[in-house]
């Protein structure tokens, strides 16, 4: 937090003031990552999930998804990384497992919206699980960051994926 304060050029009470201690200003720095904005956005409330929640497709849903979590994951890579090396103070692991827990809700959503337009192949559980999975910053960074693919060809795997693994034939 002092880093933070030094950086911003302001007393380390003025960080307080304004955002928090340690646990909510990483819980504002997520928020802000999965908005892409200067401000949490709820998630029914993001573009992304109003375009799925209108698409008359499975496809299409998919496809949406895909890309916004292409758009997304780089951003959140850099927070992730950054609560992982914190998440020995027990409030960040409390925050990253609540984020956690959120995720996997939102994917049963996901899922379920889903199934609505479409037969799946598996379970609701067993393919919000897979898209919960696949769909993790540390998966981009795995194969955008270390193995050198383009966010497109990400997109496209992560379309791909869950439209073989997800949908009935």
């Amino acid at each position: 937090m002092t880093a933070v304060a030094d950086r911003a050029g302001v007393a380390l009470d003025t960080v307080y003031a304004a955002v928090g201690r340690k646990p909510e200003l990483a819980r504002l720095l997520i928020e802000t990552a999965i908005s892409g904005t200067d401000q949490a956005i709820p998630a029914e409330q993001r573009d992304y999930v109003q375009a799925i929640q209108a698409a008359l497709d499975a496809k299409t849903k998919i496809a949406i998804y895909a890309a916004a979590i292409t758009a997304i994951a780089p951003r959140m890579a850099l927070v992730l990384g950054i609560i992982q090396q914190a998440a020995a103070e027990p409030e960040l692991a409390a925050l990253r497992t609540e984020i956690a827990e959120r995720r996997a809700a939102n994917m049963r959503r996901f899922v379920a919206d889903l199934a609505t337009v479409a037969p799946l192949r598996l379970d609701p559980g067993q393919a919000a699980d897979i898209v919960w999975a696949t769909n993790s910053a540390e998966l981009y960074q795995l194969l955008v960051g270390q193995r050198g693919w383009t966010p497109q060809r990400y997109e496209q795997f992560l379309a791909d994926t869950w439209q073989r693994l997800l949908l009935a034939d």
